[in-house]
């Protein structure tokens, strides 16, 4: 696999899942956040919830760093919309997405909870209007991301082993 995405709503996990399955593997962690433009950044943490437009720019640098990884990556990005997913699986030959699904209470629990981020408590109701859960997608594992962290690892990492090498497409 070039690139496994840790995806979901905010406060579902992919910060904390992502680096707990990057270091089993030793692969890479790429932190999607860490590619969000100031403007992207100010919106969100003024309540104001991203567009597709204003996210095409963020989702275009992501593709880049599956596309330049010299070495397997683990990439943390909400990819909420069956074209956000698309628009990374191009990016790369092998792309997998591992759903970590929450519910509404537990997002906005969790993202009220963590006081230092730019991210409103306010836009979890967006995001979970935006989601286009992928389920029935090829190359997905949808892990339930109330789960303990280390069972969450653990289930992501057994599907790691029995997923093919091959496009996931």
């Amino acid at each position: 696999m070039q690139a496994l995405i840790v995806m979901g709503v905010a406060g579902c996990g992919k910060s904390s899942v992502g680096h707990a399955v990057a270091q089993a593997l030793g692969w890479r962690l790429v932190e999607g956040d860490d590619f969000h433009s100031a403007a992207n950044r100010d919106k969100m943490s003024r309540g104001v919830a991203l567009t597709d437009e204003d996210r095409a720019d963020w989702l275009a640098a992501l593709g880049d760093q599956i596309r330049q990884a010299d070495t397997p990556i683990v990439l943390t990005c909400s990819a909420l919309k069956l074209d956000y997913r698309e628009r990374l699986r191009r990016a790369g030959n092998c792309v997998g997405f591992l759903f970590l699904r929450l519910d509404r209470d537990a997002a906005l629990q969790r993202v009220a909870a963590r006081g230092d981020h730019f991210f409103s408590p306010t836009l979890v109701d967006s995001q979970f209007a935006a989601l286009e859960a992928p389920d029935g997608e090829n190359g997905v594992l949808t892990l339930d991301a109330a789960a303990p962290l280390a069972q969450v690892t653990s289930q992501a990492l057994r599907w790691l082993q029995q997923e093919p090498t091959k496009e996931t497409r």
